[in-house]
């Protein structure tokens, strides 16, 4: 389980351009549950690319972007690139617990769910409150 009260420091920060609306954070903690879930039972992109290249083949179910990359360009195109796609995705506060929860070493600054696995019916749970969550 992803640490909830971790989360809630990291989401005090001041938020980046590129990051269009709040995501509470039982709602970020639940997505990266989900996330691993889709990792060990489905099938996941890392990465800016990769996660750029489902969302342009329309392959992705959920794009994960991360509020704290450096420089912010590196994921500012994401969010209108899936407005336009019509592809939910969520902010997550740390590069460093979306790569842990995607199942890498390393920070990743972006990842796409292609297949949710066993995590289908919480996928579009999370879908619903997340389009609650957005501006009209």
């Amino acid at each position: 389980m992803i640490d909830e009260v971790n989360l809630n420091e990291e989401m005090t920060m001041s938020k980046p351009f590129y990051v269009k609306f709040n995501v509470p954070p039982e709602l970020v903690s639940n997505a990266l549950n989900i996330l691993q879930i889709a990792k060990d039972t489905g099938r996941v992109k890392r990465g800016t690319n990769e996660a750029t290249k489902a969302v342009e083949r329309g392959l992705a179910k959920l794009v994960y972007i991360a509020e704290d990359v450096n420089p912010p360009e590196i994921v500012a195109h994401l969010p209108p690139l899936c407005e336009e796609r019509k592809i939910p995705y969520i902010y997550v506060p740390s590069k460093k617990k979306l790569g842990e929860a995607s199942g890498i070493d390393v920070s990743a600054a972006s990842v796409a769910i292609i297949d949710p696995g066993k995590a289908e019916d919480q996928l579009k749970k999370l879908v619903e409150q997340l389009n609650a969550l957005k501006p009209q």
